[in-house]
């Protein structure tokens, strides 16, 4: 399958273009200035100026449209780049277009979330074949975001703000089986495994970071605050993701091949003595000792 991704580079697009090159799909990845890659071909386009759209849409049999601005001026990204891409999409007789919003778009009409939910009704009444995959916040977005409180001494925590982080590789999964579906023509959503209030997510990122920081209570102000906290970005539509926010931060560690890693580690204990196993050799408490493996 031919398919377009917009927002190649941003947080999600860097899960999902690997994910549907590894599918066998021809990629091609929009951005605003040149770039190689290898497996995908990428084309310089523009929606907030519609410069080189309609190229980029030729001949695609889908778009999975994951740009958007996230700051000031969001709507001529997310509204009216949409509305761009939707003409684009149209005249090259895409037959699925799948765009990412956010959960909470529909209940929350302020900020981004507004102009999310705005692109959301651009895209059902596009008159194409379509799917709509509302995603709770980024595991990886918010690591970034903690990353930049980081250099300070304390921490403000509103411990009633409830989060539901999901892993963009899941997402990219989760996307490369909508587009083999086709389109549902249909809004749906996709949350983390867990919600976690922001004391704990917080203290479980400092743990796995081996951070020590002092976590002040505080009361986050805002719209967009308040609707959180009443639990409007959260769901509970199923399937939900597997990925943790403890193990995104501290993945499990594989299982390996190697004989001694998968046995008791200490190589002085009962189980690995040469009478227990005579192929091995101990030498407890040589600082730099290695085990040997069977061969």
């Amino acid at each position: 399958m031919r398919i377009l991704v917009t927002g190649a580079t941003g947080t999600l697009g860097r899960a999902v273009v690997p994910a549907l090159v590894r599918r066998g799909h021809q990629v091609r990845a929009l951005s605003r200035r040149e770039r190689d890659g290898g497996e995908v071909t990428w084309v310089r386009g523009d929606l907030a100026s519609g410069n080189g759209v309609r190229q980029a849409a030729r001949d695609c049999d889908a778009i999975v449209h994951l740009a958007t601005h996230g700051r000031k001026g969001a709507e001529r990204v997310d509204v009216a780049g949409t509305l761009t891409l939707v003409s684009a999409a149209r005249e090259a007789r895409v037959a699925h277009l799948l765009y990412v919003s956010l959960v909470g778009a529909d209940r929350v009409p302020t900020g981004l979330l507004r102009h999310t939910f705005e692109a959301e009704r651009v895209v059902r009444g596009s008159g194409l074949g379509y799917t709509v995959l509302r995603a709770t916040h980024f595991h990886q977005w918010l690591d970034k975001l903690l990353r930049g409180f980081a250099g300070l001494p304390m921490l403000p925590v509103d411990h009633s703000v409830p989060w539901q982080p999901i892993d963009t590789g899941e997402v990219a999964a989760r996307l490369a089986g909508l587009l083999a579906e086709g389109p549902r023509d249909e809004t749906l959503e996709f949350g983390g495994p867990q919600v976690l209030g922001t004391d704990e997510l917080v203290r479980t990122w400092l743990r796995a970071r081996g951070l020590r920081r002092v976590c002040v209570r505080v009361r986050y102000p805002g719209k967009l605050v308040a609707a959180q906290r009443s639990g409007a970005l959260t769901t509970d539509a199923t399937p939900l993701g597997r990925v943790s926010w403890a193990d995104y931060l501290s993945p499990p560690m594989p299982l390996s091949d190697d004989f001694a890693v998968e046995h008791t580690a200490s190589p002085t204990s009962p189980a690995n003595q040469p009478e227990r196993d005579p192929d091995l050799r101990v030498y407890g408490g040589d600082e730099g000792y290695q085990r040997q493996t069977r061969k």
